[in-house]
């Protein structure tokens, strides 16, 4: 039966997790750590994968490794991050544009849809955990992609929180190590990682999974990602202005000095 199918065995799971949170999130009054939810939903639909693929191949294994490395270390950084903190800007704005009955609403507007999009996104990890083909070059090349991305995710992540953690941080802005190329090194990293993990797909028969890299490209750049993070930003430190002149969008490259036709360059 199609409801029996791995792939939407995980669904059902994912969407229990977000039912779960979201019954927390009433009590907190605060839907904000639903941000630390993102990456583990990607783990269960690997762990449901790993488990109907049994025995897992050396393919497998990695790819499922792979996939919990950089699930957990992004849900431990977010939830560190967002300790003890009060409910993200992002979320107070999309409570106060969908007053009367947030509460409820925060059911699909906000776990429902992110797990519906995590699942989406997850789907080259069926084919690349699920499959029998041994590893190839192009696995090769996932690897090495992926790794870009982790460094650029977790390089940037890091360099971020130690900035943070200065006493003159306030109302400045990070301009140096993997910021000084691309204004959103963490976007771009986890870019790269999907990608990577869509070639652990392309070299097991699964192709078809392009939907998965290409949706969460729009999102890490046309919706949730840079796209929103940017809306705002300028008018809580005004020096980003000049960042945006110097510095790519997305894509790293070198620093522009006082070049104002590139402004917005990804």
């Amino acid at each position: 039966m199609l409801m029996q199918h791995p792939y939407f065995i995980a669904l059902f799971i994912i969407l229990a997790v977000g039912v779960v949170s979201w019954l927390a999130s009433i009590v907190k009054n605060d839907v904000s750590f639903v941000d630390s939810l993102w990456s583990l939903f990607f783990l269960i639909a690997a762990v449901v994968f790993a488990i109907a693929a049994q025995p897992l191949t050396v393919k497998g294994t990695l790819v499922l490794v792979l996939v919990a490395v950089w699930s957990l270390r992004l849900s431990v950084y977010i939830t560190a991050r967002n300790w003890g903190q009060p409910e993200d800007y992002r979320y107070q704005s999309i409570r106060e544009k969908n007053e009367p009955g947030f509460k409820f609403k925060s059911l699909y507007i906000v776990f429902g849809l992110q797990g519906v999009l995590a699942w989406l996104v997850a789907l080259p990890l069926l084919p690349a955990i699920t499959s029998s083909s041994a590893l190839t070059i192009v696995d090769g090349v996932a690897v090495t992609l992926w790794l870009v991305g982790f460094v650029f995710e977790s390089g940037g992540d890091y360099q971020l929180a130690r900035f943070k953690a200065r006493k003159d941080s306030k109302g400045q802005v990070l301009d140096t190590g993997l910021w000084r190329y691309t204004r959103h090194p963490n976007y771009f990293g986890e870019f790269c990682m999907w990608w990577a993990f869509y070639l652990f797909a392309v070299s097991s028969g699964g192709w078809w999974s392009i939907v998965s890299p290409l949706l969460m490209s729009l999102l890490l750049l046309k919706v949730s990602g840079v796209a929103m993070l940017e809306n705002t930003i300028s008018d809580r430190r005004p020096e980003y202005a000049d960042y945006i002149r110097r510095t790519n969008a997305f894509f790293p490259g070198p620093r522009r000095e006082n070049d104002t036709r590139a402004e917005g360059k990804l």
